[in-house]
């Protein structure tokens, strides 16, 4: 690909669900790097099927030439009763990342998920929404674990997320407005921006200042529409396949996105995704039609 002034890399989702276990249940840690190395992308988020020793993993990214950027990190502190046992797991989780050579924690609350939060139980069908008190406790959360993130030279990058109580526009304004721009910091995510109702381009020009990682993922608007009249909920929308590749049969236009970020000069990493059946949509195949996607927008701008 021509020279870019972000980094592109893969998340290994495309290959193995995290949210969707049977997605690559059978897909090993080394066809995923394999593949990212063939595709000749530099940069990865940790996966469920990564080594979890540090030593064996560093040096199977090493020889592929793979950075590994980041790895999520759900939280849980909209309740200030998980606020001390959270934040010691939060630096545990920058200290494995600064050892790996990451740069940013992908971090999501998960309180008031239907899927995410250990305090719900399977009988329900709704997220709760954060009240008053819920939303202060998660920014004085977030901002105390972005202070962690940053002795260990990282960024808490936030992921609003579908499923969760930060999922549409004005929530994440909300989260934006309470939290500290020091330390904690936006994961731009255009398929999960779509999914909870905003505009990306929008988000993206909003909270520009903010942002400090990207998300590429596109959302096929016939399947978000049926799994919406169908009231169907997060994981069952995945399982639906409402989420893509950019350049695949996605509906969002990512020409502006793409202008944007180039336009502003934003030189973080930027990471496909597709949250999608591998078996039904090969992550390789799906991979080289994103990047040859992007290719084209860029060469676009560049004329």
């Amino acid at each position: 690909m021509a020279e870019l002034p972000f980094k592109l890399g893969i998340h290994p989702i495309n290959w193995v669900g995290e949210d969707v276990k049977e997605h690559g249940a059978d897909t090993t840690f080394e066809q995923i790097v394999d593949d990212i190395e063939a595709l000749g992308l530099i940069g990865t988020e940790m996966g469920r099927k990564f080594p979890a020793d540090p030593e064996i993993l560093q040096a199977e990214l090493a020889k592929r030439g793979i950075q590994l950027v980041s790895q999520w990190k759900s939280v849980l502190f909209s309740d200030p009763a998980y606020r001390e046992a959270e934040l010691e797991a939060y630096r545990k989780h920058a200290e494995f990342l600064n050892r790996m050579g990451g740069t940013v924690i992908s971090t999501c609350e998960v309180g008031g998920s239907l899927h995410f939060d250990p305090r719900r139980t399977p009988n329900e069908k709704e997220i709760i929404p954060l009240d008053e008190a819920g939303w202060q406790s998660l920014a004085e959360g977030l901002n105390a674990a972005g202070a962690i993130a940053k002795e260990y030279g990282l960024k808490l990058t936030y992921h609003h997320h579908g499923g969760t109580a930060v999922e549409r526009p004005e929530e994440i304004d909300r989260l934006m407005e309470l939290t500290d721009p020091e330390l904690v910091h936006l994961l731009f995510d255009t398929g999960h921006a779509y999914y909870g109702g905003a505009d990306p381009l929008a988000v993206l020009r909003k909270h520009y200042d903010r942002i400090a990682y990207v998300h590429l993922k596109d959302v096929r608007q016939n399947v978000l529409a049926e799994a919406r009249e169908e009231q169907a909920d997060f994981v069952t929308c995945i399982r639906k396949g409402v989420f893509t590749v950019p350049g695949g049969d996605g509906c969002i236009d990512f020409a502006p996105i793409i202008g944007e970020l180039l336009e502003r000069g934003y030189s973080g990493w930027a990471m496909f995704e597709g949250e999608q059946d591998p078996a039904a949509h090969p992550p390789y195949e799906y991979a080289q039609r994103a990047m040859q996607h992007i290719q084209s927008l860029i060469s676009h701008e560049s004329r």
